[in-house]
């Protein structure tokens, strides 16, 4: 049988992707190495987080998946920096891992268009540059007309534990051994990275009195704008806060050399990541620190494993003992699992164009951390964005290009193909130089046409979605309607604001820092929603910051709109530098604003590139 679109990986970038194309109605195949770890949580048992948060919200409002299921798998959930600005808030939940996974796959049995077959791919089917299907371990071919690869840390994947190297996946399971070497034969540049995970414990060894506990916000939160609520706020499962002794860090120095990074083996090429290193990393990198904070999260209600997060290692077994029993709490804790290392293949990003499909083969995309990202979120937005592109290529349309003034989506996709890789990416908000523009509140005001457009958002969505922007108008106009006057000036002082010398409109006084919505509320109509609400008055209190965001993307934007043929033969520009010339030939930016962010090419290089350009010599 003859499929539209064939996803390899059943991960959080797979599920998205295949959701995507089945959802749009293409006859779509998912083809994974074991149905049972469909959407599994391999690492942290974590959805969300700083930026990562705002990005489930983004796949929420195109369409995608992850943040209806991780609503329905919630074992506590909170707004991270509340306290600070909104540019930087973001949900973080804890999610059961058993739930989680169960009710992903139960809504892909649930789609029509979707098969899932239990196999290893080993190779694609390609002829004259074109991708059209692949080959299983047992030789059978499946023809498609297009494919996304989502392979995760499985291709060639090596567990990594002290002085051993084990040939498996991150659940002893076999990995795919040839991909990625037919990969580097198709023209790819594969790359070798590494990412960790640390022990689990069991729960009832642990002595929780030693940490300092870690609760769920009192108000309700959803990750999806269909703001279903799966979990009883008052019954939230607690984490716990805990820190490295210097007992700890001298057990990790003494035995430095043991570890699989530091001495163990000798043969490791993988890169970890930067932004979540291992125990042993910290102690080198950040030495002059007494303690290190770590986080006893539950996994889930269903078995006793708590995941210490931040103490991820590749000690031999019986050094982990000793670290873990040189913590607060956990002195006769039974580890259930040690922590290990693992090592796999990915493709330099910058062999990707925009739409996540290569550059390198026509009608294959590629998704999650076989681009060189790290991260469930990471994963599940490319997946969406090569699903949608992948549909789009069928239909002959245009694909679904996110701006990074639009999403960290965009965001992250831009720094990818643009700028690379050394180590597995992750997202952060410092990432984004529109963060202002990309907030938790407003990602379905900033996507949901988006998600509309190409079919993914139901017409009850959409429905919603216009009632809820027509309200935040209403609500506007009556803002700056409604005036309070110098008859008022004694409340107002009384809330420690100045008094008026004329009439001023409730849109002007809530710019004041010290009035709000809680001593204003009874000048609100009651026909709107506290969301409606929230999200109105975040661009009533930070407008100047948001108009200015606006105008410098607004720049930017110009800069996008300066086309690079693709035929342009960057050795005929004269006067490059030669690391310019370098890069502008690996990465072949669309545009002038996508050139002018590659490294290594200056100001100076994009001005002689413009001038080239305008004289029309390519």
């Amino acid at each position: 049988m003859k499929y539209e679109v064939i996803v390899v990986g059943g991960g959080h970038a797979g599920c998205e992707a295949c959701l995507a194309t089945s959802r749009k109605g293409h006859k779509t195949l998912l083809v994974t190495g074991n149905i049972k770890n469909i959407a599994d949580m391999p690492c942290n048992p974590s959805i969300g987080g700083s930026a990562k948060g705002i990005v489930v919200r983004e796949i929420d409002a195109l369409g995608g998946e992850m943040g209806r299921n991780a609503d329905k798998s919630l074992l506590q959930i909170k707004m991270l920096n509340n306290s600070k600005g909104p540019a930087v808030r973001a949900l973080r939940a804890q999610a059961d891992k058993i739930t989680y996974p169960k009710e992903m796959l139960k809504t892909l049995e649930n789609e029509q268009n979707l098969d899932i077959k239990e196999a290893i791919v080993e190779d694609l089917i390609v002829n004259d540059g074109k991708v059209e299907g692949i080959v299983l371990e047992n030789g059978e071919k499946i023809s498609s007309d297009t494919v996304i690869l989502t392979t995760g840390t499985y291709l060639k994947a090596d567990i990594l534990i002290g002085n051993t190297r084990k040939r498996q996946g991150p659940h002893g399971e076999k990995p795919s051994n040839h991909l990625s070497e037919k990969l580097s034969d198709y023209g790819f540049n594969v790359i070798r990275l590494k990412t960790g995970t640390p022990q689990r414990i069991d729960k009832n060894t642990i002595d929780y009195s030693k940490g300092r506990i870690e609760t769920g916000d009192c108000e309700e939160w959803t990750f999806s704008f269909d703001n279903k609520v799966y979990y009883d706020v008052n019954n939230q499962i607690p984490c716990h806060l805990i820190y490295t002794t210097e007992k700890t860090k001298q057990i990790i120095m003494d035995n430095l050399n043991k570890s699989s990074m530091y001495g163990g083996l000798d043969d490791i090429k993988g890169i970890g990541p930067r932004y979540c290193p291992s125990i042993e990393d910290k102690m080198v990198r950040f030495s002059d620190k007494e303690k290190h904070q770590l986080f006893l999260e539950p996994e889930s209600v269903y078995y006793d494993d708590i995941y210490i997060q931040g103490f991820s290692t590749s000690m031999p077994e019986e050094i982990q003992e000793q670290m873990v029993h040189s913590l607060p709490g956990l002195e006769n804790a039974k580890i259930l699992k040690y922590g290990y290392a693992i090592e796999y293949d990915a493709i330099y990003p910058t062999q990707l164009k925009n739409s996540l499909e290569t550059k390198v083969l026509e009608n294959l995309f590629t998704a999650g951390q076989i681009n060189g990202t790290s991260g469930y979120e990471e994963a599940a937005c490319q997946g969406l964005i090569a699903g949608i592109n992948a549909s789009l290529k069928l239909e002959g349309k245009e694909p679904l290009v996110l701006k990074r003034n639009e999403a960290y989506i965009g965001v992250l996709i831009d720094d990818l193909i643009t700028k690379g890789i050394r180590d597995p990416y992750r997202l952060l908000s410092s990432r984004a130089e529109y963060r202002l523009l990309l907030r938790h509140d407003n990602a379905d005001m900033r996507l949901t046409d988006y998600g509309y457009k190409v079919g993914l958002v139901t017409e009850e969505r959409y429905k919603k979605y216009t009632t809820k922007r027509k309200n935040i108008d209403d609500l506007f106009k009556y803002l700056k309607e409604s005036k309070l006057t110098p008859k008022d000036n004694e409340f107002l002082e009384s809330l420690g604001s100045s008094p008026l010398k004329d009439g001023t409109s409730l849109y002007q006084l809530l710019k004041r820092p010290e009035l709000n919505y809680e001593n204003l509320g009874k000048y609100f109509p009651e026909n709107f929603s506290l969301e409606e609400i929230g999200q109105a008055l975040i661009f009533i209190k930070y407008e100047g910051y948001i108009e200015k965001a606006k105008k410098e993307a607004a720049k930017m934007e110009s800069m996008e709109s300066k086309k690079i043929p693709e035929i342009i033969n960057y050795d005929k520009v004269p006067n490059l530098a030669s690391e310019a010339r370098q890069k502008l030939k690996e990465v072949r930016p669309v545009s002038i604003g996508q050139a002018s962010r590659i490294s290594g090419v200056n100001p100076a290089d994009i001005s002689v590139l413009m001038v080239y350009l305008k004289k029309g010599h390519f």
